[in-house]
């Protein structure tokens, strides 16, 4: 396995850096609160061909690998970027042979996932599906997609996610059957191990870039006629992200390899585990830079903030990690009491 980034990986990855450093400043992070949804930045991102990269040239799309799109993710995570390219990615792999296919390539329409499976008809807390036209949910035994206006609001939260609840059985919405039965328990596994990869790859952009602005501001804020990052305690609590920082980087990207290569169920047990290990490590990034900020890293007018509750935000839309730990060591070692 080799994670050294080609030129044209080098080239995405600088292009999208650039992107997102010229199109996407913190004031437009701010200025999209509290939905969490910029549309001059999504329309901007499908000029650059961005929301159609996960799915084949045949059908429009970017042929790009998931090693590609974690890339791209990557620096989406570093600026905090207000659209939902992780869920968009994710879910428009499964709209290959729906009508909606190359209007998800060209980023005219949003793809979400549901994450847990539908309850009467009700997918909950859809990430993205406050601005989403079309909703990949699990449906009973049935994978559907379906397309429907898109609310525009949401519940609030504090990671100002666009998150909704969406009715996937509305009779005046379009319904596709994508998979029934066995097929379709599959198939929705998959979706959310995508998604928790391209979650990871994201959650990585954060908190590198939260542990920059830690040391930034470590720099400059003085103690005792001298910078706080002078101090022994100060350093050692910075420079002990660096490891876990590195460590879900490359996590996330045998994971992406591994479902690049065609070994889905190391892929998938990879996904869960970048997923967990960058949750924790964005937690503990941010946690570590509020604490160094002292009482300025819980004020509005530092950034510190937006990063802090994202870290937590983005992945409890999946639900308790906890539960997802739990089902990581089934898959492993068999239920608890088998051994």
């Amino acid at each position: 396995m080799d994670l050294e980034l080609t030129a044209d990986q080098k080239a995405v990855q600088d292009a999208f850096s650039e992107f997102f450093a010229d199109r996407c400043p913190i004031s437009v992070v701010r200025a999209a609160e509290p939905l969490g949804f910029d549309p001059d930045l999504w329309h901007r991102l499908a000029a650059m061909g961005a929301p159609g990269m996960a799915l084949p040239e045949k059908a429009g799309g970017g042929g790009a690998t998931r090693l590609d799109l974690g890339l791209l993710l990557h620096e989406a995570g570093r600026v905090l970027a207000p659209v939902p390219l992780s869920g968009h990615l994710a879910a428009s792999r499964l709209l290959l042979d729906t009508p909606w296919c190359a209007d998800a390539a060209e980023g005219t329409l949003i793809a979400a996932p549901a994450l847990r499976p539908a309850l009467d008809g009700l997918a909950r807390l859809v990430p993205g599906g406050a601005v989403a036209h079309v909703v990949v949910a699990l449906d009973e035994d049935e994978l559907v997609a379906v397309r429907s206006e898109p609310p525009m609001t949401g519940p609030a939260n504090h990671a100002a996610a666009p998150l909704a609840d969406r009715d996937v059985r509305d009779p005046d919405a379009e319904r596709v059957v994508l998979a029934r039965g066995d097929d379709a328990a599959r198939r929705y596994a998959a979706l959310r191990r995508e998604w928790q990869l391209y979650t990871a790859a994201t959650l990585a952009g954060l908190a590198e870039r939260a542990l920059e602005i830690a040391v930034a501001y470590t720099l400059e804020r003085e103690q005792f006629g001298k910078p706080i990052g002078a101090f022994q305690a100060v350093q050692q609590g910075l420079a002990d992200l660096v490891g876990p920082l590195d460590g879900i980087r490359l996590l996330a990207a045998r994971a992406a390899w591994c479902g690049d290569e065609g070994d889905p169920a190391e892929a998938a047990r990879l996904a869960v585990m970048a997923f967990l290990a960058a949750t924790d490590v964005a937690r503990t990034a941010t946690y570590r830079a509020v604490h160094f900020h002292g009482g300025y890293g819980v004020t509005l007018e530092y950034d510190i903030q937006l990063y802090f509750r994202r870290a937590r935000g983005w992945p409890l839309v999946l639900g308790d990690p906890d539960e997802e730990y739990q089902r990581l060591a089934n898959d492993l070692f068999g239920p608890v009491g088998s051994i």
